[in-house]
């Protein structure tokens, strides 16, 4: 079976990091939460394009 190299760190860091709070998602929470605080990149929102309809004429 094929596996995706970059899939695969992804879900052993993440393992990593839920293994640190024992596996508690109100824990992992809490703790991605406040490392958002801490974090100083400049943060954005996008508006969702609208797409028209097209009518034919």
């Amino acid at each position: 079976m094929w596996t995706d190299a970059i899939v695969e760190e992804i879900r052993k860091y993440r393992d990593e990091h839920a293994s640190k709070f024992n596996y508690d998602i109100n824990k992992i929470y809490k703790d991605l939460k406040e490392k958002e605080k801490i974090n100083t990149n400049k943060k954005i929102t996008l508006k969702p394009k609208i797409y028209l309809k097209s009518t034919g004429a």
